[in-house]
């Protein structure tokens, strides 16, 4: 991931453009054409061989005879000429270019490198940044760089468009002109050989010249890159997009149901909402969504009331709310009387509200006011449809007021043409977002609940999976029921016995199997502590009468097969066997069965249970697949027999933690069973959550794991067991970690340290943390807290703790410091002893951190600890260099800091600047006897 040398490419003093020419309708001669004519204000510079002039102006025989460096260059040659014309540029000093050439997949000789590899290849000793080939090209209407050969400028903005497609930049383009939809930036990616939509996403996460960024996406290369960049960006301002390709490709074969839900599509909206990014389904809703979103006040909560003086067109909006899954507002008696008050008897008296078609100006306001005023109402959506009482702009300059002073979103709709533009143009004047269909606004309102959700998930503080010793789990177990209800109860606590796990699927891969057996299946998930039903292994007839006498009637015989995996469907389930005499019956059966429906598969015995006695319980499906980008993804869902029929499920990306698991489940529709209704007590959630994150921990620990069905997991008020388990391990070498698109939890960096007489615990920082790190800023000494964050503070927003808690590990790092306690672990409730962070930027050449050590901690020797642990850990990831920043009064911190290694500067402004050099002589010397950091860099 890299920002590097991007300033060149959006924000270029000089621009050359290899291969203008005035040849009409050539790609040289409309590049020059975009350039001149958008008024860029740096010298352009020609290129052409044959040519003294070009669009006026001197050309250039070739890059060496420019006058001096191009920030940038604009490549319109033949393929074959590009990687020469790279590597000349990137030894003249070029750092930026834009390869508008199509072809560069070819290569010149059967065996050789590829054009686009050769070109990528040329510009790596320089850094030069390519963007393409095969590009559209970019436009950046603030600086009049229009480096493109696209038909048109583009209007100067706040929205930016980066999109995969260049003949659908193009349209888009025209499209936004002729409804005056301006852009900061307006990027055509193309092959994205070099330049990616990662990299664009980060330069304009922090780009204050862009309000929201619009995607177009068609395939996302590197996954884990994306959703760093997205995740990031998406923290700063909306992230809207668009992906083409949502029809399934059809069902692929699968060894697990799992494997043919998991469509790759349903992955992507997982990873965009993981993000906190918002996709929508056509332009038209980019565009509607990226207004909305930039204009409306943030929502809180998901009820809406409609405002209307139509009754037609309430129930329009009413129905759009309901057909898509939206809520209106129950009014209150309250807010019923206030309106009561305010309208004629005959108004609706409920949701939408009427009032009525010969409605003054008057009453609009009324009305309005009291359901701002509505603790019930969570924005509210004025329709208004023209009449001969009052002109439609009155209404508006009256509301408008209300609206701007309103804590909640305000949507508006004017219906009509002409006659309602004024009110219209007053409200995009005014910054209110006004649409001119009640179904358009209602479509709105759900994009600010769709987004709202999602950008929670990047805030949500999840609590912490309950963990116990396994020997604590273990006796529990072994009081628990036959049943298995009180063992399900009992045993999701679970602590993970990974290296069991991984050796029961490594055996497996020794012996060139891919599918486990169910014993050993039930074997990796009692190992993460999922409970699952007892289960014996028989190898004849006779075997399976004994297993089921052991473990009791009823019984359930199931075949043991490496070549079929869903036994049901050839007849290899039997349920309710009540005597070892129907057990031994039924295997006969089974065998005679098999033999004659599947006659090439192996039988290697049977599985027997005792049936599980859970009338209440509701079957449930979790399961894990791999899409060929995202990798491991989470699936859960409505389990049994018809699970790929019925299709209702969910997909999500690993890692999970409860808050989000509980997000996962309720995108189902069987989320709705899970609670109470009728006889049916609410199923044990927490339970199930639990499960799903045991499920993401097997997932992120083992590599050797490729799909995984639990179907069914029964669930109800007593827990959860898994019935049945099919699980695949992969074929050959496992991938690397990075296989996972989001980096998960890293345990390695867990390290036990005596500090000062007491055991310390030093881990990475954890989402569940932020009370912990909550108490620990309130409970800091004012000084401290000062000298931290450079000025005094006393309350900590949601907002930010959850943002210093949920970090992401792949780009950033925190440190934080707990006691331990005599059993070797911190207590629940240990606090805080102190911080160290640091934020890596793209291109992983620095860091700036921060670090903080609780007010009775200090001069014990934790700082020095957690700043040596900090930068081994940046030293090892590669990171180049630490940099920080500390207040010049801070005389401890910048001698201790010289010490260290760091070299210390004044900065101005009452600052000093700290700089270490993480190579072989910038290492930090570890150890407690040294002066304490006293307080914060950053």
């Amino acid at each position: 991931m890299s920002v590097r040398n991007l300033e060149h490419l959006f924000r270029p003093r000089s621009v050359a453009v290899i291969g203008a020419t005035d040849r009409p309708g050539s790609i040289g001669s409309l590049v020059m054409h975009n350039l001149l004519s958008a008024g860029f204000e740096g010298p352009v510079w020609p290129v052409n061989p044959k040519h003294p002039t070009v669009a006026g102006l001197q050309a250039w025989p070739d890059v060496d005879t420019l006058p001096e460096v191009p920030e940038l260059a604009v490549i319109c040659t033949p393929a074959v000429t590009v990687p020469g014309l790279v590597q000349a540029l990137g030894r003249r000093g070029t750092r930026a270019a834009v390869v508008l050439t199509a072809g560069l997949k070819a290569r010149e000789r059967p065996d050789g490198p590829t054009l686009e590899q050769r070109m990528l290849e040329a510009a790596r000793p320089y850094l030069l940044r390519v963007l393409g080939p095969n590009c559209l090209g970019l436009l950046v209407p603030g600086v009049r760089l229009n480096a493109s050969f696209a038909h048109t400028h583009a209007l100067p903005g706040r929205l930016a468009f980066v999109s995969q497609s260049g003949a659908l930049a193009t349209a888009l383009l025209d499209w936004a002109n002729s409804r005056g939809i301006g852009f900061s930036h307006f990027v055509s990616l193309g092959d994205s050989a070099d330049v990616d939509v990662g990299d664009v996403l980060d330069w304009l996460a922090s780009d204050p010249a862009t309000r929201a960024i619009l995607l177009y996406l068609e395939s996302v290369q590197s996954a884990r890159k994306f959703m760093s960049a997205a995740r990031a960006a998406a923290r700063n301002k909306p992230v809207l997009v668009v992906k083409s390709g949502r029809a399934p490709e059809g069902a692929r074969a699968a060894a697990s149901h799992t494997g043919a839900l998991a469509a790759s599509d349903l992955v992507v909206d997982a990873a965009i909402r993981r993000a906190g990014m918002l996709r929508v389904l056509t332009l038209q809703e980019l565009f509607d969504a990226a207004e909305t979103l930039a204009r409306a006040r943030p929502l809180a909560g998901e009820r809406l009331a409609v405002l209307t003086n139509g009754g037609g067109a309430g129930v329009l909006a009413a129905d759009a709310l309901a057909l898509a899954g939206g809520r209106l507002a129950p009014l209150a008696p309250e807010t019923l009387a206030a309106l009561d008050r305010a309208l004629p008897a005959t108004w609706s008296r409920g949701n939408p509200v009427d009032i009525i078609g010969d409605a003054p100006v008057a009453r609009y306001t009324a009305a309005l006011e009291a359901l701002l005023a509505a603790d019930e109402v969570d924005a509210v959506l004025l329709m208004h449809a023209p009449t001969a009482v009052v002109p439609s702009a009155e209404i508006a300059r009256a509301c408008l007021p209300l609206v701007q002073q309103a804590r909640k979103p305000v949507l508006t709709c004017w219906l009509g043409g002409d006659v309602v533009e004024p009110a219209r143009q007053l409200c995009a004047a005014a910054g209110v977002p006004t649409y001119d269909t009640p179904e358009r606004a209602v479509t709105a309102f759900l994009q600010l609940v769709e987004y709202r959700r999602n950008q929670d998930s990047l805030l949500q503080t999840p609590p912490a999976l309950p963990e116990a010793p396994r020997r604590d789990v273990a006796r529990a177990a072994d009081a628990a029921s036959a049943d298995g209800a009180a063992a399900a109860t009992a045993r999701y606590t679970a602590a993970a016995d990974r290296p069991a796990a991984r050796a029961m699927l490594q055996r497996v891969q020794a012996e060139g199997r891919e599918m486990l057996s169910e014993l050993e299946a039930k074997a990796v998930l009692e190992a993460y502590g999922i409970p699952t039903v007892p289960t014996r292994l028989a190898r004849d007839p006779d075997e399976a009468a004994r297993c089921a006498q052991a473990l009791g009637f009823p019984a359930v015989l199931k075949i043991l097969s490496p070549d079929i995996s869903h036994k049901s469907d050839v007849g290899g389930v039997v349920l309710g066997l009540q005597d070892a005499a129907q057990v031994r019956e039924a295997a006969r059966a089974m065998s005679e069965r098999i033999a004659r429906v599947r006659p090439g598969a192996r039988l290697a015995g049977f599985t027997v249970q005792p049936q599980v006695r859970r009338p209440m319980a509701r079957e449930l499906i979790v399961g894990v697949s791999q899409d060929p980008v995202f990798g491991p993804v989470i699936l859960f869902g409505q389990g049994g027999t018809a699970v790929e029929l019925l299709a209702d499920r969910a997909i999500a990306l690993p890692p999970l933690n409860m808050a989000l698991a509980r997000e996962l489940v309720s995108r189902t529709q069987v989320a709705k069973l899970l609670g109470a209704w009728r006889d049916h007590p609410a199923v044990d959630a927490q339970a199930l959550h639990a499960v799903l994150v045991r499920v993401s921990h097997l997932v992120c620990d083992l590599d050797e794991l490729a799909e995984l069905d639990i179907n069914p997991l029964l669930a109800d008020e007593a827990g959860v067991i898994a019935l049945d388990a099919r699980m695949r391990v992969r074929a050959g070498q496992p991938p690397a970690a990075s296989r996972l698109a989001i980096r998960p939890y890293p345990k390695e960096l867990e390290s036990l340290h005596p500090v000062d007489g007491q055991q310390v615990l030093v881990r990475p920082i954890r989402p569940e943390d932020e009370s912990r790190l909550r108490d620990f800023y309130a409970s800091a000494r004012p000084e401290d807290v000062r000298l931290r964050f450079f000025g005094p503070r006393r309350e900590w927003a949601h907002s930010e703790l959850a943002r210093y808690s949920q970090i992401d590990y792949d780009r950033e790092m925190c440190l934080v410091a707990l006691p331990v306690e005599a059993e070797g672990h911190p207590s629940p409730q240990a606090p805080l002893l102190g911080e160290v962070r640091a934020l890596c930027d793209p291109d992983n050449r620095e860091a700036e951190f921060a670090i903080q050590v609780r007010s009775d901690w200090q001069q014990r020797g934790l700082g020095r600890l957690l700043l040596a642990l900090l930068a081994d850990h940046l030293r090892r990831r590669g990171t180049e260099r630490l940099v920080g920043m500390c207040l010049r009064e801070n005389v401890g911190m910048a001698r201790l800091a010289r010490s260290l290694g760091f070299e210390v500067r004044d900065a101005g402004g009452g600052v000093m600047a700290l700089r270490l050099e993480l190579g072989a002589g910038g290492h930090l010397p570890s150890g407690s006897a040294a002066q304490e950091l006293p307080s914060s860099l950053f």
